[in-house]
């Protein structure tokens, strides 16, 4: 542990004293404020990513991702270990030559395709006010802080009602508040319109983490999703993922849709 985390994390166990929990709520609190602030000011950057998910027909892609203003530009460069060739890598190339030539219709695209670290996002800005929290534990470089459901709270919606559900922790570096990472699990099914709407299953779960990249970005390193249940006339639902992400390089904030698909090509 580097002197500046152990001095941190020290410093932040002293104040806390018996009023853990509490003080814990007001750590929570302040991670939810500096990480609204750093996403209105967050870099953009070129990684590679390895995925498995309903997106990729439950297959193995690797990809290249550059971000833009209007969304994440992904070229792909192999399947299930395979590198791209012939007919494929042409179509791979048509198609992020049309994202290129159409950065409107890029950008609708985008707008309907759902955040692939929505869960996260969400839970996090639920934490403060739905959960309760336990006592602040050390772990390594980091704080770790669990939460369960706040019996006084009632969900604003359905999602709320999905999250609401779930019990989990957050991993928190302790020097800048910042968050490296969360999970939460479903300890029992959770009905929606007492189970006409939908069921979600116990044991469905999420987790993220993310590393540090440079100044005040943070970058999810890998992400997990796995939720089950049925819905309204029986209709499965499920949403899995396991994704990877790695060699982070900044690029230009204002990094255009045909610039983006350059830089994936070289």
């Amino acid at each position: 542990m580097s002197l500046e985390r152990a001095i941190g994390l020290c410093f932040f166990l002293a104040l806390a004293g018996p009023g853990l929990a509490q003080d814990a709520k007001a750590t929570i609190t302040t991670l939810v404020q500096h990480e609204a602030a750093a996403a209105e000011h967050r870099g953009h950057y070129t990684y590679t990513s390895e995925e498995r998910s309903e997106r990729t027909g439950g297959h193995l892609w690797q990809e290249r991702v550059a971000e833009t203003s209007w969304g994440k530009v992904r070229y792909l460069t192999a399947v299930d270990g395979q590198l791209l060739t012939g007919d494929r890598l042409a179509s791979e190339k048509a198609r992020v030559a049309g994202e290129a030539s159409d950065p409107e219709g890029f950008k609708r695209s985008e707008a309907a395709r759902a955040d692939d670290e929505q869960h996260a996002k969400q839970m996090l800005e639920l934490l403060p006010k739905a959960f309760l929290f336990g006592a602040p534990v050390s772990e390594g470089e980091s704080l770790r802080i669990p939460f369960t459901p706040n019996p006084s709270y009632s969900p604003q919606s359905l999602e709320e009602r999905v999250l609401y559900g779930m019990s989990g922790s957050v991993q928190i570096d302790p020097t800048t508040i910042r968050l490296q990472g969360i999970e939460g699990r479903m300890e029992k099914d959770v009905s929606i319109g007492f189970g006409l709407l939908a069921t979600i299953h116990a044991g469905s779960n999420f987790s993220t983490t993310r590393e540090h990249v440079g100044g005040e970005d943070w970058k999810t390193e890998l992400l997990h999703t796995d939720i089950n249940g049925k819905a309204l006339f029986l209709k499965t639902i499920a949403r899995q993922q396991d994704a990877k992400h790695w060699g982070f390089q900044k690029i230009a904030d204002g990094t255009t849709v045909a610039q983006a698909v350059t830089l994936l090509e070289e």
